[in-house]
């Protein structure tokens, strides 16, 4: 990913679009032939690009782009001066800017299919490994580990579907000109550009290309970075001491604090966390480059130089961390099970509320019959058990048999529908 963003990445990109618009300008007889032929020559002798050598030229000139071409120019003799033929500097820097960001939403795509690869496995590993499930992180109805993975690979499902959307709708190309008119040069030549680059043309462009494109492209990684929180978050709760329910990978030799031995500490994630915030901070002056002044200003230009590297050189390490965090992370089943009974039944007080009411209380009644049951248990911190309660009740007793009571506590009834779940999620 770095090297998409090196100068002389940067260069071979400007090269190649300079010396594809040469070609086309040669067959439609506005430069010599003979002017793509030698670029393309000199190209072919796999020639080193002196960064340092167009950096001292730019010292002087001021201008990247003229810098670049005069470097060119003396490696490739007189023929070079039909480069740039009624192109504009936009023309070039910004359809290199969307080859930059295609290739590398390449590699982010290629980052998320290694991500769901790793969340599908641990998935299907635990598919019906029961754990509690939380809200407003208090303990709610049992789930199952599986079931958390596989809400994980919907989400990086539904990332990787709007990434590849972004990077169809950023791979655009512009070859038209100082306003965007193609005054002095055909479109026919940005045709043949966007062809070669692999690219498609910009239909409307004003010197420059439309700067929604591009916040459209770093929002979707902002939203990638979110849900790498999302799932970081949720293994910095399960890593707690209180909950250990899962936990990262704990090398050998590794060491948790400078001040305790004991410490085993979820930094992975919470490094993850920082880094989604850095990359969803990028998105808001992609947003603001939107606005330019008429036809042209580049006050996007020194933004783009930040976060275009930035942004995705720091997603490509996020989404490789998060897959081996999920590739080794530690999952407790007897821990899960241990806090599922934590707190004396009350995990399955809804369906005795459903009984209640299906025996003909009002759902008030039954709602307060529970209830008042439900919180000597939470009061007592788990001690005593919601089912004994319920069973000693007499107002509870007397709408519902002892059994049918009991059968109202069998755990496996919440995982009835798993099977439905994965299908949706991974097909049958």
């Amino acid at each position: 990913m770095s090297a998409i963003w090196e100068p002389e990445a940067r260069y071979r990109i400007w090269f190649e679009i300079e010396a594809h618009a040469a070609v086309k300008m040669g067959e439609l007889g506005v430069v010599p032939e003979s002017a793509g032929k030698a670029l393309w020559d000199w190209w072919a002798t796999k020639p080193v690009i002196d960064v340092a050598a167009i950096d001292a030229i730019e010292a002087v000139t001021k201008h990247d782009v003229i810098a670049f071409l005069d470097w060119v120019a003396q490696q490739v003799g007189p023929e070079a001066r039909f480069m740039h033929q009624g192109m504009t500097s936009s023309d070039v820097l910004d359809t290199t800017l969307n080859v930059q960001l295609a290739k590398a939403a390449d590699i982010l795509l290629a980052d998320l299919d290694d991500l769901l690869a790793a969340i599908k496995r641990r998935a299907e590993e635990h598919k019906y490994t029961p754990t509690i499930g939380r809200s407003h992180g208090i303990h709610a109805e049992p789930v199952t580990f599986g079931l958390k993975m596989a809400e994980a690979y919907a989400e990086f499902a539904r990332c990787r579907k709007r990434l590849v959307a972004a990077r169809e709708e950023i791979a655009t190309c512009a070859i038209s000109g100082a306003v965007g008119t193609f005054a002095n040069v055909d479109p026919s030549v940005e045709a043949y550009v966007a062809d070669k680059m692999g690219l498609e043309i910009e239909p409307v462009s004003t010197q420059v290309i439309p700067r929604d494109r591009h916040a459209m492209f770093f929002a979707t990684l902002a939203v990638i970075a979110s849900s790498i929180e999302r799932i970081a978050v949720e293994v910095r709760h399960l890593q707690r001491t209180e909950v250990l329910e899962a936990e990262e990978y704990f090398s050998p030799g590794q060491k948790g604090s400078s001040a305790m031995p004991h410490k085993r500490n979820p930094v992975l994630t919470e490094n993850l966390t920082g880094q989604a915030r850095m990359i969803r901070s990028y998105a808001f002056p992609a947003m603001e480059n939107v606005a330019l002044w008429h036809e042209r200003d580049i006050s996007h230009s020194s933004v783009e130089r930040f976060i275009g590297p930035d942004a995705t050189i720091t997603l490509d390490f996020a989404l490789a961390r998060l897959t081996g965090v999920i590739d080794k992370l530690l999952v407790y089943p007897e821990r899960m099970q241990k806090n599922l009974d934590r707190m004396g039944g009350l995990v399955h007080s809804q369906r005795v509320l459903l009984a209640l009411t299906q025996a003909g209380l009002t759902r008030d009644e039954s709602y307060r019959l529970v209830q008042r049951n439900a919180m000597k248990v939470w009061e007592s911190d788990g001690q005593l058990s919601l089912l004994e309660l319920l069973k000693a009740d007499a107002d509870v007793a007397k709408a519902l048999p002892a059994e049918v009571i009991e059968d109202k506590f069998n755990l496996d009834y919440h995982f009835k529908h798993v099977d439905t779940i994965f299908a949706r999620v991974f097909g049958n």
